[in-house]
């Protein structure tokens, strides 16, 4: 029997409210206390109550270390990077790790990263990073240097930066020019100690692409791409049990209404399709005004419902007509396309960053360049009933294989037994 190692995740989010990186990170925890080792969730944050804030979910202990930050975007952003990685490391090295020394330090996101890797540093213990997004190579951790290019940032250059600042910063464009070299500085550090640490979880090929591509700090880096876990155990109750929340056909959307998620083409590309049946949107953002009023401009039935509870959201999942995913940004690994892929929802998605590792287009799916292609596949879909369902069924045997917690969870462990045990891996 494997020896049960104590593990400190050390994480920016985490349930009962976040999004999908804390539910990530959740099912790991969970996942590892189920293979028997101990687990506890040191979580970083912004917001009121700044302090120390001890509490337990689903009976994992969480220290969530709050700091309180002006809404000001420089200093906003000093506070939740340097200043926050200097007291998280000081929190983890002087406090935690010294008196409840654990085998194994999880830095989960960005936040987190970077004092994780100091304190593993400062107390000799092996720091595992995940990276979910394009924090290490991008300021804004999204590769968007202009909404209304065709194409992502090509590289974190002071040309490009000088470009993506400006849609950020409107007429305050010249005096944020002046950032630029803290931008690249914050960007160097970030790379700099993630090339330090002893292992890297990239959750899909195009993030692990793009670690090797965009930073050369990591040349020397072991990368492993390892896929966010997912509990497909209560997905598969949802898919047994789920009431349908709306008689008759409709598309769903579910997520952030963003520019990064592509949420600017989802009217358009639904009028398209010619479709009379409603369109859902789970979920909510900064887009939310303006695509209410592009709808009602169109004549589009939109309905959305704001955030819901996880388990409403799978129930819409399970019984939507088509999925919808439109994508600008270079999606790393959309957590709604496995659940969904994982109820059988047929997938009409934009095919962006990490996507393909999980539809197989034209076999779990079907994959579009453009809003008119989505538009195309979404009507595809509602015109063929047997289309829909045997793409769903091979959609949801295949997640079930590749994404299931148990499965993820072991490939993680076998990580931290290699930095333990490298002889043994």
């Amino acid at each position: 029997m494997s020896t049960a190692l104590r593990v400190l995740l050390v994480t920016d989010a985490f349930p009962p409210v976040c999004g999908g990186s804390g539910w990530s990170t959740f099912e790991l925890a969970r996942g590892l206390t189920l293979r028997g080792h101990h687990v506890e969730v040191v979580k970083v944050d912004v917001g009121f109550q700044p302090g120390l804030h001890e509490s337990k979910y689903h009976g994992l202990r969480v220290t969530t270390m709050r700091g309180s930050t002006p809404d000001l975007p420089v200093i906003r952003n000093l506070i939740k990077n340097e200043r926050m990685w200097a007291r998280t490391a000081e929190y983890l090295i002087t406090d935690r790790l010294k008196n409840e020394p654990v085998d194994i330090l999880h830095a989960q996101h960005v936040m987190s990263t970077v004092p994780t890797i100091r304190a593993g540093d400062a107390t000799d213990t092996p720091v595992v990073a995940t990276v979910r997004d394009y924090w290490p190579v991008c300021f804004w951790s999204d590769l968007i240097y202009d909404p209304a290019a065709s194409h992502l940032c090509p590289g974190c250059s002071v040309r490009m930066m000088t470009r993506c600042v400006q849609p950020r910063a409107g007429k305050a464009t010249p005096a944020a020019w002046s950032l630029i070299p803290y931008m690249r500085r914050n960007l160097r550090v970030k790379r700099r100690t993630l090339g330090s640490a002893d292992a890297v979880i990239a959750v899909s090929t195009a993030i692990a692409r793009d670690l090797r591509e965009r930073a050369p700090e990591l040349a020397a880096t072991t990368i492993h791409t390892i896929p966010n876990p997912v509990d497909m155990t209560a997905l598969d109750d949802v898919h047994a049990q789920a009431v349908p929340p709306l008689e008759g056909p409709y598309v769903l959307y579910a997520g952030k209404l963003a520019t990064n998620k592509g949420a600017h083409f989802l009217v358009s590309a639904f009028h398209q399709t010619g479709l009379r049946c409603p369109l859902v949107v789970v979920g909510d953002g900064p887009l939310r005004g303006a695509i209410e009023a592009e709808a009602r401009a169109a004549g589009v039935d939109l309905r959305i419902l704001g955030w819901r509870d996880r388990s409403e959201v799978w129930a819409w999942m399970r019984h939507a007509t088509v999925l919808m995913f439109p994508s600008y940004g270079p999606e790393s690994l959309s957590r709604v396309l496995i659940e969904g892929a994982a109820l059988g929802a047929p997938i009409a998605a934009m095919d962006t960053g990490g996507t393909r590792d999980i539809v197989n287009p034209g076999v779990t799916g079907l994959l579009s360049t453009t809003p008119d292609g989505l538009a195309r596949d979404v009507r595809r879909f509602f015109g063929d009933e047997r289309l829909r369902a045997a793409l769903g069924a091979a959609a949801r045997a295949d997640v079930h294989v590749r994404f299931s917690a148990e499965s993820v969870v072991a490939r993680v462990e076998q990580v931290y037994r290699s930095l333990l045990l490298p002889d043994a891996a």
